[in-house]
């Protein structure tokens, strides 16, 4: 990529050797299968490859309507479609005037979680830097959690040049390494304009992790990839084991030259819309990673798209609960 180009605009299961796997399955019949010349590992061993090594869990955000009516019970509710892990984000802005913002605070926020037996998998969070210090280190030791995502939006206009783009890493870097002194990870999530190619078919997240710390993990969207025409499956298996999270929802997924003025069209239960999960599920290979169910709209009963989504998941065997 050249310096003065602007972009247009928009191992869980590793290889095993013989005499481990025996410890698994027992030796007398790994040597029997092992004696069948014409099988391989994958075919004796059906019941490790194909187990579900990803974990389910849901972005709250996709519940923030709700929460605006009812914010207990609809926790209460996010647990009863069989979800044990969540996602947090600012429920500040979920909130109604009549709540206040002392049920915004994240200890209270991780009581109502707690009591309906939900764990945080993740937070979501701005960038760690100046005055949002103090606030990610309260998040963490309140949700028991360790992964901090900067959730990315807006869209700024650095990511238009390798300059800007070298500009963000600097500060990422810098959030990285407080956290990373507290304990703490911190990773970055997409939209559509960080996997958008340019012309000459680049885009600025390939640009971006040649100037991250290593300790950086990232959090793929997988629905804002497909919206800016990309195969997800093609930027997870580029990326490998520092892919930690997945943003799994389906839909329509068009792309208008207007995309960001356009209103978005309704999200769909997984496996009804463009995705496909299988593509995803395998280019992640033997790295384990968290599926992070998420709706930003959706036309149809929210709490009814979230189970079947993940009972699309588990009967597929891509994540398990």
């Amino acid at each position: 990529m050249k310096l003065t180009n602007k972009y247009s605009r928009r191992a869980f299961i590793q290889s095993t050797s013989i005499s481990s796997m025996s410890v698994l399955l027992g030796s007398s019949y790994l040597l029997s299968a092992c004696s069948q010349k014409e099988k391989t590992i994958d075919q004796v061993l059906p019941s490790i490859n194909n187990e579900a090594i990803h974990k389910i869990s849901c972005q709250l955000y996709t519940f923030r309507n709700q929460m605006k009516e009812d914010l207990s019970g609809t926790i209460q509710k996010v647990a009863q479609t069989g979800l044990k892990y969540v996602e947090t984000f600012d429920f500040s802005d979920a909130l109604s005037k009549d709540e206040g913002t002392s049920k915004s605070n994240p200890k209270s926020l991780s009581k109502l979680l707690k009591s309906a037996g939900l764990s945080v998998s993740s937070m979501h969070g701005e960038i760690p830097v100046g005055d949002m210090r103090e606030k990610a280190l309260a998040m963490a030791e309140a949700y028991d959690c360790t992964k901090l995502i900067w959730h990315g939006w807006p869209e700024d206009e650095r990511y238009q040049t390798v300059d800007g783009i070298k500009e963000l890493a600097d500060i990422y870097n810098e959030a990285s390494q407080f956290l990373k002194s507290n304990g703490l990870e911190f990773g970055l999530h997409n939209h559509w304009w960080e996997v958008r190619l340019d012309a000459e078919g680049e885009y600025p997240l390939q640009t971006l992790i040649e100037y991250l710390d290593k300790d950086i993990f990232l959090e793929i969207d997988t629905y804002w990839a497909k919206t800016a025409q990309r195969d997800p499956a093609e930027i997870i298996k580029k990326f490998g084991d520092r892919v930690q999270f997945m943003h799994v929802k389906d839909g329509p997924a068009p792309w208008y030259d207007d995309f960001a003025a356009q209103p978005h069209e309704p999200m769909v239960a997984l496996g009804n819309g463009v995705q496909d999960f299988n593509a995803i599920a395998k280019a992640c290979g033997d790295h384990p990673k968290w599926m992070v169910i998420e709706f930003d709209e959706c036309a149809t009963d929210i709490f009814v798209a979230v189970k079947e989504s993940i009972d699309y998941l588990v009967t597929k065997k891509m994540a398990k609960i």
